[in-house]
C-alpha cells in the first residue's frame, strides 16, 4: 500500500476512534462522596428510634438542576431484621421517609418538604415543610435526622438480636420523566450512604 494511502487510512481510524469515544458515556466515577457519621437507636416503651448525622455535598448536577428551578429528591430508609442462625435474617420493620429540596427564584429562598409517602402520588398539603435563606441551612437539615420511629412496640423481640439497616439516597425515580432519562447513568447525580447497627430488647423481669 502506498506511503500517502496508508497514512490517510490511520487519520480516519483516528477520526472514528475520537468519535466513538465522545459518544460513548466516561468511566464510571465514585459517588458522590459522603457518610452516616453517626447513627443512634434507642428502644423506649414508645418504640424504636432512630437519630442520624449525615455528612454530605449535593452532586454537581443536581445542585445545578436546583438552580434552574427543579426539585431533587432524596429517600430516607430504615431497615429492621431479626437475626437468625437457622435461616435468612426476618424482617422485622421498614421505615421510609422522603424528602424534596427546592430553589424559589423569586424570593431566592430554598424549600424543603418532608413526607411518609412519594411525593409523586401526594399533593404539598399532606408534606411537612420549611423554608430557609440559603442551601447550606437546607442541606444543614437535610443532614440530621432526630428520633425518627422506625419500629413499633412489640415488634422487636425481647433476647433477639436485631439489626437496623440504614441508607441515605438521592431518587431520581422521582424526577420529571425528561430527567430520568438524561440522569441514568451518569455519575453527577449518584449519591449514597449507607450504616447499620445492632439493637437489642432487654427480657421481662421476672
Amino acid at each position: 500500500m502506498p506511503p500517502a494511502r496508508w497514512w490517510a487510512l490511520r487519520w480516519l481510524l483516528a477520526l472514528l476512534l475520537a468519535g466513538l469515544a465522545a459518544w460513548l458515556p466516561g468511566p464510571a466515577r465514585a459517588q458522590s462522596a459522603g457518610s452516616v457519621t453517626d447513627l443512634q437507636l434507642d428502644m423506649t416503651s414508645d418504640g424504636l428510634f432512630l437519630s442520624a448525622y449525615m455528612d454530605f455535598d449535593l452532586p454537581a448536577q443536581a445542585e445545578e438542576a436546583l438552580h434552574k428551578g427543579i426539585s431533587v429528591y432524596f429517600v430516607a430508609e430504615a431497615e429492621v431484621l431479626r437475626e437468625r442462625w437457622y435461616w435468612s435474617d426476618k424482617p422485622v420493620a421498614h421505615a421510609v421517609r422522603y424528602l424534596r429540596l427546592s430553589y424559589q427564584p423569586l424570593t431566592r429562598r430554598w424549600r424543603l418538604n418532608q413526607s411518609s409517602v412519594p411525593f409523586t402520588g401526594v399533593g404539598l398539603g399532606v408534606a411537612l415543610g420549611q423554608t430557609y435563606e440559603g442551601l447550606a441551612d437546607a442541606l444543614s437539615a437535610m443532614q440530621r435526622i432526630a428520633r425518627w420511629r422506625i419500629a413499633d412496640p412489640g415488634m422487636l423481640e425481647p433476647g433477639a438480636r436485631n439489626v437496623v439497616h440504614y441508607q441515605f439516597r438521592l431518587d431520581m425515580s422521582q424526577l420529571p420523566r425528561p430527567f430520568q432519562i438524561g440522569a441514568m447513568g451518569r455519575s453527577g447525580w449518584s449519591m449514597s450512604m449507607t450504616r447499620s447497627a445492632e439493637v437489642s430488647v432487654a427480657e421481662p423481669a421476672r
